[in-house]
């Protein structure tokens, strides 16, 4: 077994694509429309599906936000620099809610970005 996919319901898919693909790095791996159903799949990650974990955005074309809920924690991503991905990440136009800095309690250095849906995103430096 192996994990495939996390999914995120986006309001606005070319937000969301925007945001995966200039601001964190990834490249659309796939995409498609279903018209009876009326939404659309869009799969991005670091590699490909078949060696790599990606990360589907699911848009449901007559939904326009979504609430987040309290279950839902974050997407993790490994970095070289907590403090150079997050500058990067506001050179681009994306979103720092949390700089970076040692975890609560701990030593391993951390930041969040969050997504134009206000998913949040975690820095974990190598």
């Amino acid at each position: 077994m192996r994990l495939l996919h996390t999914m995120l319901r986006v309001g606005n898919l070319e937000r969301s694509l925007e945001f995966y693909t200039k601001v964190l790095g990834m490249k659309l791996l796939r995409r498609k429309d279903y018209p009876e159903g009326r939404f659309t799949l869009a799969f991005v990650g670091y590699g490909e599906e078949a060696d790599h974990t990606v990360i589907e955005l699911t848009h449901n074309w007559d939904a326009a936000s979504y609430d987040l809920g309290n279950g839902f924690g974050h997407i993790a991503i490994e970095v070289e620099d907590a403090c150079k991905a997050c500058e990067e990440v506001k050179r681009l136009g994306g979103k720092v809610v949390r700089e970076a800095g040692p975890m609560k309690h701990g030593t391993t250095v951390i930041a969040f970005a969050e997504d134009p849906d206000g998913y949040k995103i975690e820095f974990i430096q190598r």
